[in-house]
């Protein structure tokens, strides 16, 4: 994968997957330290500790459709090559926590790319009653953008994944992290 948001994509499905409900996705930057955290959080079904202990290797999956899952241990090698650090923590029925750390300015590192783009297929491709959540930082400047709260706002009658809601997802995105990087 070519873009940091292509990587969160596939993780977040393996979330949906797992049957979360309720899924946040925290992106730090902090260019002064040159870090980049990514931290993803579910309540989706967890995996017992002898799955835990096999997730990083790209011939254990759930899936019934093929026999190798590349996500998580291509992440882990990402992390490892852009010196930072991975770490997967996970509780049987309760969900899963997953973190990611880079060097941000790491040669290897690849861009973010395109975040909007990704929340938006997220809402539009996963199954009603799904909440997304993200919590967006550039040198301790952010936002924060919560399916729910939008729901609550927008109330029952108006879907999320009409066309006006969704470019509004991806251009508050976009405007957000434009006035992160603008501030600091």
């Amino acid at each position: 994968m070519n873009e940091i948001s292509l990587y969160i994509l596939d993780l977040v499905q393996n979330s949906v997957t797992a049957g979360a409900k309720h899924i946040c996705i925290v992106i730090r930057i902090n260019t002064v330290s040159d870090e980049l955290e990514i931290v993803i959080t579910d309540d989706g079904c967890g995996m017992s500790r002898e799955l835990l202990e096999k997730v990083s290797s790209p011939f254990t999956t759930t899936r019934k459709t093929r026999k190798v899952g590349l996500g998580i241990p291509m992440i882990r090698q990402l992390c490892e090559m852009c010196d930072g650090a991975f770490d997967i923590r996970s509780t049987l029925g309760e969900g899963t926590v997953l973190t990611l750390r880079f060097k941000a300015s790491h040669v290897d590192l690849p861009p973010m790319g395109n975040l909007g783009e990704t929340v938006l297929t997220l809402v539009n491709g996963t199954p009603e009653g799904i909440e997304f959540r993200l919590e967006y930082s550039l040198n301790g400047q952010g936002f924060d953008f919560d399916t729910e709260e939008l729901r609550g706002m927008l109330g029952p009658e108006v879907p999320l994944n009409t066309p006006d809601v969704l470019a509004w997802i991806r251009d508050y995105i976009k405007e957000g992290i434009e006035e992160a990087a603008s501030s600091t």
